[in-house]
């Protein structure tokens, strides 16, 4: 999960499917509360190697502002797997994160006339969970910064293939990371430390 402030602040859901992340734009973040609704919007998926993506996407991006890695963690389907769950539109599910554990469910709307948006919902399947404080919520759990330092920092730049401008021809690859040099004669500016330990086992937002 990725919190995103672009032209709104949300929450960007992803879940490793086939080598790429299946993305939901999540504008208020998962529900904690047992039947508690979201709206989530499916959006383009995107490159593995955005998982762990934080800094900034310039402007002119697609997606431009500042990007936190907001936890990581594994999921477990249940019933079914999960490329065929995705297709039948229900994909009920159990996070292992490192803020997030439980059980949720994504649901697909029904497309209404005129509307091109890829609508679902998702809501808590069981058991509360305890409300993250405001601290909680602005930390990023890959580097400990706050929305604030990344953006200040800027230590880290994605460029998108996706102009807000004007179409453009598609660069080589979909998306690339760029790090920023502060001086011209200097080598890139490594990402900060991690202040915490990153699970050991297997890749983030990957399924077990």
């Amino acid at each position: 999960i990725q919190k995103h402030a672009a032209s709104r602040l949300h929450y960007d859901f992803r879940l490793e499917m086939d080598g790429v992340l299946k993305s939901w734009a999540v504008p208020k973040g998962l529900p904690a509360k047992r039947g508690e609704h979201r709206l989530a919007v499916h959006v383009e998926d995107h490159p593995f190697d955005y998982a762990k993506f934080e800094g900034t996407i310039p402007a002119g991006n697609y997606g431009a502002g500042t990007v936190m890695v907001w936890d990581l963690g594994y999921y477990e389907i249940h019933g079914t797997d999960p490329v065929t769950a995705l297709k039948e539109g229900k994909i009920h599910l159990s996070l292992k994160g490192n803020k997030l554990r439980g059980e949720w469910t994504l649901v697909r709307l029904k497309s209404r006339d005129g509307d091109n948006k890829d609508n679902w919902l998702i809501f808590k399947s069981t058991a509360d969970v305890k409300p993250l404080s405001a601290r909680q919520d602005d930390q990023s759990m890959l580097t400990g910064r706050s929305m604030k330092e990344i953006a200040q920092e800027n230590d880290a730049e994605w460029l998108s293939n996706r102009s807000i401008k004007k179409p453009a021809r598609p660069p080589p690859s979909a998306a690339r990371i760029r790090l920023k040099k502060k001086h011209p004669h200097e080598g890139p500016v490594q990402p900060a430390r991690p202040r915490r330990r990153l699970p050991q086992r297997g890749s983030p937002l990957s399924r077990r």
